[in-house]
């Protein structure tokens, strides 16, 4: 038989009933925690599923008790998927961020004489200044998208699944069996930020797009297979490279 655990408002499993029999014993789940198997039609408690399983006497239980492995975001144990306005709050503390070397290199780089020259020409000609503008800032703009692009690339596929903006309101990315991406993985979903360079609306889009999608992904989250979810990585138990044992059904 295989059970399922419901923590945190979250649903953890299956699990063998001897696994989650010697987690009982172990004071690794507690007895209060709900759990689930086929056939039932509501959660119970974990005791009153297992009601001959306790701690050992004068055992001492974990503090707090780690959670079972989280096996993967399924049909059938689904976490909480972050929404557009914690993303939109985490766009904009990353971008405050990045504003700060983003202004220093492009000084550096000779913004400010580039936009002393626009305005002293623009009275003559205008066309021809704004022309010569953006020559002299389209290489400030190429160096800050790749700048950008590995900021992402790097929080997203690191320990942490997040860029400190994902950090500050608590969610982190994953792929769609919740595991940590790939550098591979985080530069195909981020490359989508480069259209920024070449258009306004479709970014938007993008983003607009986790409002409405069933698990809240964005345009890039739909064609790199990611999801973005609560929690951050640190306070969330790690996902195994990969389950083989087969899935249950949740019908409570």
């Amino acid at each position: 038989m295989q059970v399922w655990i419901g923590r945190n408002g979250e649903r953890f499993g299956p699990y063998e009933e001897s696994e989650v029999r010697q987690w009982l014993r172990d004071g690794t789940c507690r007895p209060e925690e709900l759990g689930w198997y086929e056939g039932m039609t509501d959660w119970r408690p974990l005791g009153e599923l297992f009601p001959d399983e306790r701690p050992a006497p004068g055992a001492v239980p974990p503090t707090p008790p780690p959670p079972p492995p989280f096996m993967g975001v399924t049909e059938s144990a689904e976490p909480e998927y972050a929404g557009f306005w914690l993303r939109f709050g985490a766009w904009v503390i990353d971008y405050l961020i990045l504003m700060v070397p983003f202004t220093a290199i492009s000084l550096a780089m000779g913004l400010g004489a580039a936009m002393t020259t626009l305005l002293s020409r623009i009275e003559n000609d205008q066309t021809a200044a704004i022309t010569a503008y953006a020559t002299a800032v389209q290489p400030i703009t190429y160096v800050l998208l790749v700048i950008g692009f590995a900021y992402y690339v790097f929080f997203e596929s690191s320990k942490w699944q997040a860029t400190p903006g994902k950090m500050a309101v608590g969610i982190r990315v994953t792929d769609v069996e919740g595991r940590r991406l790939t550098v591979a993985r985080a530069a195909g979903r981020n490359a989508v930020r480069l259209v920024n360079a070449f258009t306004v609306l479709i970014p938007m889009v993008f983003y607009i797009t986790a409002a409405f999608t069933q698990r809240k992904q964005g345009v890039h989250d739909l064609l790199a297979s990611t999801y973005v979810l609560t929690g951050r990585a640190d306070s969330t138990a790690a996902v195994p490279a990969a389950d083989t044992r087969p899935g249950g059904r949740f019908d409570a």
